[in-house]
């Protein structure tokens, strides 16, 4: 593949080159002879015309040649004596050969009409070669210059784009190491819930929250490499997730998930449900002996996706409020703004004169 494309440079460099030197060519030779018509001189205009157009051939075929030996032997610098000699001595082979070339067009069609013919091949060349060196020396500099430009401009391309893929790999391991903290954490969590059912005499729930676990990380470990899945596939999460929380609260904890199917499609950051319930259960159900309810809503309103989890436990104390409650409202901050940049909300607030709502806003799109 890689083959492939630089062929594929390859040849649309050769058309670019060839391109631009017909069209220098082109002007060249139409300029002259309008000109000279216009001003009444007789020449062989035709062939006139061919030699002045065909005479920049040379420099297009040299072109790819100086491009190399400007990256293999860059001047630079002042005292790099040996790039300088290489490209005086190439600068002149080319004006040599340009000559001879141009000279020998100018032997065989005489284009400029000259009754006493165009004179011998070699008193040609080296008028040719002397009377273009200095224009020549310019067109290679030229050359070099519009090189370097252009090498300038696809090695910033490259940065551009390694430092793009590298911020990408750089933010998703961020994402992969945020997410090992959360799963540990739900993981000490659960298995302390485990313990104290043991605690209780109630081993019947004990083993089924085992299983219960161990299916819920059998699905997060299937979706580890995705940082989004769709709505539905998390309120799947979270139901398995509550499950487990029922078998420890039993009828102290009632839960509510009011989701509209239009939104189901759309696509949130994995296990971001988890730890807003996780902290809501924590902070408020857990602290009340009749237990309470959560909520769990979603709705989308100006190109925003809104997911809420309120619960009806002991409101928040002054200094816990904007977010901080935890790992795991913490690393939610810090994924959506890893996912999002500043393209999200997240807000943890009383609500009314009992409860708490925790709720994340992300932009709202559809897989």
């Amino acid at each position: 593949m890689d083959g492939n494309a630089t062929t594929g440079t390859s040849s649309s460099r050769w058309l670019w080159i060839a391109a631009i030197w017909f069209g220098v060519g082109l002007f060249d030779a139409t300029q002259t002879v309008f000109t000279m018509r216009a001003a009444g001189m007789h020449h062989a205009w035709i062939r006139l015309f061919f030699t002045l157009l065909f005479a920049w051939v040379p420099l297009a075929v040299a072109t790819p040649v100086i491009l190399n030996l400007a990256h293999k032997f860059p001047p630079v610098r002042a005292w790099a004596f040996t790039a300088w000699l290489v490209h005086v001595s190439a600068c002149c082979v080319l004006c040599l050969i340009s000559s001879a070339w141009t000279a020998g067009f100018e032997t065989i069609l005489n284009p400029w009409a000259d009754p006493s013919g165009p004179g011998p091949y070699g008193d040609r060349l080296w008028f040719r070669f002397f009377s273009g060196l200095i224009s020549y020396l310019i067109l290679y500099v030229a050359i070099v210059g519009i090189g370097y430009a252009l090498d300038s401009r696809d090695r910033l391309a490259r940065q551009q784009t390694e430092t793009a893929r590298l911020s990408e790999q750089l933010s998703r391991a961020q994402l992969d190491s945020l997410r090992r903290q959360i799963e540990p954490h739900f993981l000490f969590n659960s298995l302390n819930a485990v313990a104290g059912l043991v605690r209780e005499g109630r081993n019947e729930s004990a083993v089924n929250t085992i299983a219960e676990l161990s299916d819920f990380l059998r699905r997060v470990l299937e979706d580890s490499n995705r940082q989004e899945v769709s709505l539905s596939e998390e309120i799947e999460y979270l139901q398995k997730y509550l499950e487990i929380q029922k078998l420890r609260f039993a009828e102290r904890l009632a839960v509510k998930v009011q989701v509209p199917g239009e939104l189901l499609n759309s696509q949130v950051p994995s296990l971001i449900l988890q730890p807003m319930v996780e902290n809501a259960i924590k902070h408020g159900i857990a602290k009340r002996a009749q237990g309470g309810e959560i909520r769990v809503i979603a709705a989308r309103s100006n190109g925003m996706l809104k997911l809420t989890v309120y619960n009806d436990g002991p409101g928040l104390m002054e200094n816990r409020g904007n977010g901080r409650s935890g790992i795991g409202i913490s690393n939610t901050r810090t994924r959506l703004q890893s996912l999002y940049g500043e393209s999200f909300e997240l807000s943890l607030r009383n609500h009314g004169e009992h409860g708490v709502e925790a709720a994340v806003s992300v932009p709202f799109r559809e897989k």
